[in-house]
């Protein structure tokens, strides 16, 4: 199947590093906008006179930024490929089932407490938004008017990032394809992204921060599966780790004897 394409390894975690910090930056580049003429037309369509309206700016939404815990397990897989650039085998499987099941157990209680976080705000955005009229327009105020154009842009941008990500790993090595788990975690990475652009396809555009959180929920959730997968795949690792340590501490007394 040939040797690793050194180039197209780095490069394809060039590509899902700039994705991740994409989503990261994703609440400072979407949303800000004013939106108070359309917080008047809407509650004028409610029946309801408001005037004076001011200071209501669009959402940044959830959803984006939430597709980063996921993209966070494509960034350290990729990130470990590129490890063995630089490490000999016996080091770096020393290192690796240590650092990942670190890596995972912060990744489930981020996982968590962002899951815990979009679930208030998801039962909060409902709660006012099935109480008209006040409750409608306090939701309308906060969460009514997504910018799904600025969002459809970013989303656009990160799933051309994953695609040139999943093709340089083949390119690299096309034995990658091989990898169940490699490629079960593009699959799904690269789902949740088109998914997130249908959703905020999917309702009119007072609705799209309900979807959105939905979303952000949804991926929550994923990203602790996969945390989890992570965790439970890094126990026989360690053990293997500490099998050769014992070993080799073993003959290295034998030696001396």
């Amino acid at each position: 199947m040939g040797e690793l394409r050194k180039p197209f390894l780095l490069l394809a975690m060039l590509a899902v590093g700039l994705a991740l910090g994409v989503e990261i930056g994703a609440g400072l580049l979407v949303g800000g906008g004013d939106a108070g003429a359309a917080l008047r037309d809407s509650a004028g369509a409610l029946g309801v006179e408001v005037a004076g309206v001011s200071g209501v700016s669009e959402p940044s939404g959830r959803g984006i930024g939430y597709l980063a815990l996921l993209d966070a397990v494509a960034v350290w897989t990729t990130g470990l490929f590129c490890l063995s650039l630089v490490l000999p085998d016996r080091v770096q499987g020393r290192v690796q089932g240590v650092a990942t099941l670190v890596f995972s157990i912060v990744l489930i209680v981020v996982a968590f407490v962002a899951l815990l976080v979009a679930f208030v705000e998801l039962t909060v955005m409902v709660s006012l938004f099935l109480a008209p009229p006040f409750g409608t327009l306090a939701y309308l105020a906060l969460w009514g008017f997504f910018p799904v154009g600025d969002a459809s842009v970013l989303l656009g941008l990160v799933l051309l990032l994953k695609l040139a990500w999943a093709g340089l790993l083949v390119a690299a090595q096309p034995r990658f394809l091989q990898n169940k788990g490699l490629v079960l975690l593009a699959l799904t990475t690269l789902l949740c992204t088109v998914v997130l652009e249908f959703l905020h396809r999917l309702v009119p555009v007072i609705l799209v921060s309900v979807v959105d959180d939905l979303g952000a929920l949804v991926f929550a959730v994923v990203a602790l599966v996969w945390a989890l997968v992570l965790l439970i795949g890094s126990i026989p690792a360690i053990v293997k780790a500490v099998r050769v340590t014992g070993a080799a501490a073993e003959r290295s007394g034998d030696v001396r004897a």
